[in-house]
């Protein structure tokens, strides 16, 4: 018999969108991909050479289930410099990607029954782990008019004996808005564990993303390669722990993964010591891309009442055309031929409303934003 939990654990239907675009695709038809939350950028060219090296150098074996010091060392001196922190090699805990990173971290924080405190809309995946883990997703709403922002004062009517945990993700996937220093600080207050995301830092075009080790030490961080230096592939992320949950976190490391990859390590350390030029590349289009789909789309009378102004999401209100975002994503898909990811995927908070990406070419967002403009004309105008 399957485990409840695989049968049950939800699909994530961003990715069900793309696999039937890419059904559609092996047809003939020509789809504009604005659904996917990968950057287009080739990974720079640094961090490719570094790889090959290493594999030429014969890195190729385990490494210490940490990660290795040198790369770790890397991680604390960008903390140092981007936030003016201190972290200790010894808190860090280097990944196949973020997504074990979360993992490990709940393996060793949840007790059943344990609650997560979590926005909504959220990243699709955050409650599916905590789940999957036997703890207990708790929502918070946030809002439109808040820019998506936690209200403080929701997170704490909603803590109680059993609350291990608040996440929070700033910049945020889906709406590409950030957490305001003030509300940063309000949370850190909060007695639970905080855990923060900080993936999509380093990918901000107005204001300044904070990280919660700023404001307080009660706290986790997730962060990683993927998105900011475009190694996606590379599977490469590392999680900030206080030092008690380290060694619990290592040895689930030991048994469940071993190590991460010794070639990607190595390019990582290249990534975070020698790749600064191509990231300012990279967020220089992102936020012309940015810039140019946030004018379409409002032309087009999607609502976007705080721009975002981080990642490369914006999350637009599309109830004029329907209040089923999953309806309204795959019809999109099948008369325009253009992905985009619906609201629901996020949570319950954010039906009605749909992400686009803007990880794609200028070239490409043009035909794809002149699709939709076109698939309303013909069908709601």
């Amino acid at each position: 018999m399957i485990s409840k939990r695989a049968k049950e654990i939800p699909p994530f239907i961003v990715m069900d969108v793309l696999e039937k675009a890419n059904e559609m695709e092996r047809e003939g038809i020509r789809v504009i991909h604005l659904e996917v939350g990968e950057p287009d950028f080739d990974t720079p060219e640094c961090i490719k050479t570094a790889a090959i090296q290493s594999l030429k150098d014969g890195h190729t074996h385990y490494t210490h289930s940490l990660g290795m010091l040198e790369l770790r060392e890397a991680v604390c001196d960008y903390y140092r410099h981007t936030y003016r922190i201190t972290v200790n090699p010894n808190q860090i805990v280097i990944t196949s990607g973020t997504s074990p990173a979360i993992l490990l971290m709940f393996s060793a924080l949840l007790e059943k029954g344990d609650q997560v405190i979590i926005s909504d809309p959220h990243y699709a995946c955050y409650p599916n782990f905590i789940n999957f883990l036997h703890g207990e997703p708790v929502t918070v709403p946030v809002y439109e008019e808040d820019g998506f922002q936690y209200r403080p004062e929701a997170i704490k009517k909603n803590i109680s004996k059993r609350t291990k945990a608040i996440f929070i993700n700033s910049p945020s996937n889906p709406t590409g808005n950030l957490l305001s220093e003030k509300r940063m600080k309000a949370i850190a207050e909060f007695s639970p564990y905080i855990i923060s995301d900080e993936i999509y830092h380093g990918l901000v075009y107005e204001g300044k993303e904070h990280s919660i080790l700023e404001f307080t030490d009660h706290a986790f961080v997730l962060n990683g390669f993927s998105k900011l230096y475009a190694m996606t592939g590379l599977r490469l992320g590392y999680l900030i722990a206080p030092e008690p949950f380290i060694r619990p976190i290592q040895k689930i490391q030991q048994n469940f993964f071993i190590s991460a990859n010794s070639i990607v390590q190595k390019a990582g350390i290249t990534a975070l010591k020698e790749a600064g030029e191509d990231i300012k590349r990279m967020k220089t289009i992102y936020n012309e891309r940015r810039v140019f789909m946030i004018k379409r789309l409002k032309e087009m009378g999607f609502g976007i009442t705080v721009e975002p102004t981080g990642a490369f999401y914006i999350f637009v209100n599309a109830k004029h055309l329907s209040n089923n975002s999953y309806d309204l994503a795959f019809d999109i898909l099948e008369k325009a031929h253009v992905g985009v990811t619906p609201g629901i995927d996020f949570g319950k908070n954010g039906e009605g409303y749909i992400r686009f990406s803007y990880a794609n070419s200028m070239e490409n967002i043009i035909e794809g934003m002149d699709r939709i403009k076109n698939y309303i004309k013909t069908f709601y105008g």
